[in-house]
């Protein structure tokens, strides 16, 4: 299952408007209530108003969308909402005895509302609300970013079962219109051919031959293992696996001409076969010396230091170019928040136990991290200091400590004795 539980819909303790037994309204205020409830009867696209959520508890939100019930009055809607205090992944559709009617703004300036907001809220769910708002959109301007967010606002497939995992999906993906009415999707796991029904899956299961990702095994450590799938020989997988990964990152470009990119599908091993757990893709050729064009790891395997191996894998394959390399912008803010740690953890690594001075150029040549990268973690962790015309490294060995505690672990290790691989440009 996902990391978030299930919706709790059967709290019976709560009238429509939200009020427990306790304070039950006199028949005056009861008549008062109906005539604004069928008034404000259904909701508009941009109300604004409060919703019971996972936790039992009544949470902002904006409707950004609704749909009538098939078995319904005219006013008997489901509205989709999103969460103003989280990220878009936690958006939902949700049902009328969900909200509290008593709250509804219809117009609200956003600009007061933000700051009333950020005025109530404590230190600590400031910074996790920016930590998770970090969209990697930077690249879009005004027009562009409405336009986007106005196709993808919708979450269109609600679940999806990969091996033994029912998923929770987390954005818009934009899969073929045969799907558009499916909610739930079965994916084959070995191939990622993806299907409306179970006995669909049941009936491809018996026939799928792989037990794998379809390409050359580069890694093995243990039960972990790496496969490196070009996108041109694999076509079909490829863009299935751009589907899949687009549920889950809302900044990503589905790519449709896969034969420009390697796929590296990180895959726990078992009996049963390889079980995938989370990729990334790399462009063949890169001009700009990108060394990472997306990544993911599973909801289900997040949380076990997948992420940070894949950040780590992608960086061993630079040095056995000979090249330095960076990630693909923009970034998820989870992206973001992986790369962050792991140019923090290798850089103080390194002058931990590094004697006499060292330059950006060197520190860039030892880790195939990208000196602007280096500059930018450095500068953010406020041990670079700019003398004379040239960037000084300023490494207090306490202050380092402090920052690679706070950085936290490094996750699993990439045995680099254990990987076989040639760079592309060398295959024939």
């Amino acid at each position: 299952m996902g990391s978030i539980d299930s919706p709790n819909n059967g709290d019976n303790n709560r009238n429509l408007a939200g009020a427990s037994p306790e304070f039950a309204v006199t028949p005056t205020e009861n008549e008062s209530y109906r005539k604004r409830k069928s008034s404000i009867l259904p909701l508009e696209v941009g109300t604004r108003v409060l919703c019971r959520w996972r936790d039992s508890k009544y949470h902002p939100v904006k409707v950004i969308e609704r749909r009538r019930l098939h078995c319904g009055g005219p006013n008997d809607y489901e509205y989709y909402v999103h969460y103003t205090e989280f990220n878009r992944r936690l958006d939902e559709w949700v049902k009328l005895e969900q909200l509290d009617l008593k709250s509804v703004e219809t117009v609200v300036d956003e600009k007061v509302e933000d700051k009333v907001t950020s005025l109530k809220m404590t230190r600590h769910q400031k910074r996790k609300i920016d930590e998770t708002h970090v969209e990697g959109h930077e690249e879009l301007d005004a027009a562009s970013l409405r336009e986007h967010e106005e196709f993808t606002k919708v979450k269109n497939i609600a679940t999806i079962e990969l091996g033994r995992y029912e998923i929770e999906t987390w954005y818009f993906s934009p899969f073929p219109p045969e799907y558009n009415d499916t909610l739930k999707l079965y994916f084959c796991e070995f191939c990622l051919n993806f299907m409306k029904r179970p006995e669909q899956l049941q009936r491809h299961m018996r026939k799928c031959d792989l037990k794998h990702p379809p390409g050359d095994e580069i890694y093995r450590s243990g039960t972990l293992s790496m496969f490196e799938v070009d996108g041109k020989k694999n076509k079909v997988y490829g863009q299935n696996l751009c589907y899949l990964a687009k549920l889950f990152l809302d900044h990503k470009t589905l790519y449709y001409d896969v034969d420009l990119f390697l796929f590296y599908v990180l895959c726990e091993c078992d009996d049963r076969g390889c079980h995938m757990v989370g990729y990334f893709s790399k462009e063949k050729h890169s001009e700009e010396s990108y060394n990472l064009a997306c990544i993911l790891t599973l909801p289900p395997y997040q949380r076990k230091g997948y992420g940070k191996f894949l950040i780590a894998f992608s960086y061993e394959l630079s040095k056995k170019e000979g090249k330095v390399g960076t990630p693909e912008r923009p970034l998820s803010d989870l992206g973001l928040l992986s790369y962050r740690g792991y140019w923090t953890r290798v850089l103080l690594d390194i002058l931990k136990k590094h004697k006499g001075n060292i330059s950006i150029k060197e520190l860039s040549d030892m880790t195939a991290i990208k000196a602007e990268d280096i500059l930018t973690t450095l500068q953010s962790l406020e041990l670079i200091q700019y003398r004379k015309g040239q960037h000084v490294i300023c490494a207090d060995p306490k202050v380092l400590d402090r920052h690679l505690k706070a950085a936290g672990r490094g996750g699993l290790e990439v045995d680099v004795s254990k990987l076989i691989w040639t760079p592309y440009k060398e295959q024939s």
